[in-house]
């Protein structure tokens, strides 16, 4: 259909009509060698017909320019700023649209056009952080569900903190293979968070109880943490656990008990000021007076470095294949330079807090190996 045609029919033809004219319009812009003026002119008619009061016509147009490299870039603007059965095809198909056209899709979309961005085969770290800023929920989490998508670590931070409290998120975000340690850390003290406030929980424990269990249960996820995360990402957990008040004294004497040695030695380096590699040398066989001044640069309480070094001489001797022995053994060794036991092997009660601490991780790590001992009879 020539340009000239289709202006003669268009004010008496049908919106069938007027359909079929414009795909056969658009398969001519895209298919037929036409000369400049032909072009121009084509181009000005599949322009015209944005304005057709049938949102059909512009259907037809979505349909056919979608998956082309060579569509009119501002018929294709104006299409995915159309209502959402037409602008679907080019928020989830055009390649013309650039990140600030989607970012601007983003921002005055819907959930469901803001949804099909999302889903798109690539998407930027810009238009992923600008979904996690303004998108509505089921984009979010159309963009967890996208595997392909870039999200920054930044934008991860910036929605476990926006929508931390939604329960679909931190499902999607627990599986996400893609968020950083820091922000996994986040997302364990939000579920613990939201168990805790659940009614059944505060009804059978009580606030206070429920609290004190949910701080437990907090820092021992972030031991687990520490073990899941790699090395060049420790750094950015301990500023994390800095920056929320969660780097105790408590935690590192329980970093050192349950034997990760390389995020103890993470931490002396943050702390102390001393480089990596001289931290290292300290650690594996370092003097207990060279230990002690490096605990004291890190500012660790004086009444912890006798146990630490306790501890990491322990550790030093299960590296180097002297002892098989584990972290129950361990923090009794230390317990036994900070306190005696009664008979039975059990720490006598005390008010000191180092004692008290070092008694639940030795209690804990019985009920922990008679737990693996009792599968493993389940499982022979």
């Amino acid at each position: 259909m020539s340009v000239q045609h289709y202006l003669k029919m268009i004010d008496n033809a049908s919106v069938a009509q007027r359909c079929h004219a414009a795909a056969a319009l658009a398969h001519i812009y895209l298919q037929s060698d036409l000369d400049f003026d032909e072009r121009c002119s084509t181009e000005a008619v599949l322009t015209l017909l944005l304005d057709d009061p049938s949102p059909k016509v512009r259907l037809a147009l979505a349909e056919a320019f979608s998956n082309s490299a060579h569509a009119p870039a501002h018929i294709v603007t104006s299409l995915a700023h159309d209502q959402i059965e037409i602008a679907t095809y080019m928020l989830g198909r055009s390649m013309l649209l650039s990140d600030a056209d989607l970012v601007d899709c983003v921002a005055g979309g819907s959930g469901e056009a803001q949804s099909v961005i999302a889903a798109r085969p690539k998407v930027s770290f810009a238009v992923s952080a600008a979904i996690i800023e303004i998108g509505e929920t089921i984009a979010v989490l159309e963009l967890l569900r996208n595997t392909q998508a870039q999200i920054a670590d930044i934008s991860f931070r910036r929605l476990i903190e926006r929508l931390g409290h939604v329960a679909e998120i931190r499902s999607l975000l627990v599986e996400d293979g893609r968020l950083p340690a820091d922000c996994r850390h986040s997302l364990a003290i939000r579920i613990a968070e939201a168990l805790c406030q659940m009614d059944m929980v505060m009804v059978l424990m009580g606030e206070r109880r429920a609290k004190r269990v949910t701080q437990e249960a907090c820092l021992k996820a972030s031991i687990s943490l520490v073990t899941a995360t790699p090395a060049e990402e420790y750094p950015i957990l301990i500023e994390h656990l800095q920056l929320r008040g969660d780097l105790t004294t408590a935690f590192v004497i329980r970093i050192v008990a349950s034997g990760k040695i390389d995020f103890f030695g993470a931490i002396l380096v943050a702390l102390s000021g001393y480089d990596l590699v001289r931290v290292r040398n300290l650690l594996v066989d370092g003097r207990a007076a060279a230990l002690d001044a490096l605990f004291r640069a890190a500012g660790l309480p004086d009444g912890t470095h006798q146990a630490l070094v306790v501890a990491l001489q322990a550790w030093r001797s299960i590296a180097k294949g002297k002892r098989m022995i584990g972290s129950q053994e361990v923090v009794r060794m230390m317990i036994e330079h900070v306190a005696p036991m009664d008979r039975s092997g059990v720490p006598l009660a005390a008010n000191d807090d180092l004692l008290s601490l070092l008694k639940r991780l030795y209690l804990d790590a019985i009920r922990e190996n008679a737990r693996e001992h009792a599968l493993a009879i389940v499982a022979a």
